[in-house]
């Protein structure tokens, strides 16, 4: 994973509000404890299922929630939805494990911003959190492969969407060099660099075409990148 120590768009210097939604106590107090410990990491909200992480999503509007994907009333793959369309939407990064790839893919096609394996150590944990309220990819590598292959193997756009190239189409010539870059699975800091431009000029870019291309998160525009045959 990638470490940003960038704080979240709220403002610069404050803390990274983190909503854990998760029916399992143990798990629970084990992040809670980690994160407690991070400099400028706040743990504002806890949740047992779904529903009650929408609810407090909206009351405390967190930068993060962490949201396991087996939960009672209603699971994490349902409540991906809502989450990512609250104003503002949280970034949501599913808890997981080995034997869940097919359902973190639907949860990354419903915008999730990526997923971390629950057996994580708690520095990965931590950057994890700071990436994701960076606006980055959090991808574990132990089963990255595994899902990106599924979902470029899962046919083609899907009743009314337009075809990968219709989608990247209208993008500028910088935008098109972002979204490879996307791809490639390079961070804002990352991007920023290789292009010799501020990480604010580089969220723009990915605003705009996660605007244009009808994406609803980083991994899905790195996603259509592969799609669309940009990768070389």
């Amino acid at each position: 994973m990638t470490d940003q120590a960038n704080s979240a768009d709220s403002g610069a210097g404050s803390a990274i509000r983190v909503l854990l939604a998760d029916d399992e106590e143990m798990i629970r107090h084990g992040v809670r404890l980690i994160l407690r410990h991070a400099d400028g990491i706040e743990v504002v909200a806890e949740a047992v299922n779904g529903a009650e992480a929408v609810r407090l999503a909206a009351e405390q509007r967190p930068d993060v929630v962490l949201l396991d994907i087996r939960m009672p009333v209603l699971d994490g793959l349902a409540a991906v939805e809502p989450l990512v369309a609250l104003d503002p939407a949280p970034q949501v990064v599913m808890l997981t494990t080995f034997g869940d790839d097919e359902n973190v893919t639907r949860a990354l096609r419903a915008g999730a911003t990526g997923f971390l394996l629950k057996d994580e150590g708690p520095q990965e944990l931590i950057s994890a959190v700071r990436s994701a309220a960076a606006g980055d990819a959090v991808l574990s590598p132990g089963v990255t492969g595994t899902v990106i292959r599924r979902m470029l193997s899962g046919g083609g756009a899907g009743a009314g969407v337009a075809a990968p190239e219709s989608r990247v189409a209208g993008l500028t010539d910088r935008e098109r060099e972002v979204l490879v870059m996307l791809g490639e699975g390079l961070s804002n800091s990352e991007l920023g660099r290789r292009l010799g431009i501020g990480v604010g000029t580089v969220k723009s870019h990915v605003r705009s075409i996660l605007g244009k291309t009808g994406c609803g998160s980083r991994v899905q525009a790195a996603l259509l990148a592969h799609q669309a045959g940009l990768m070389g």
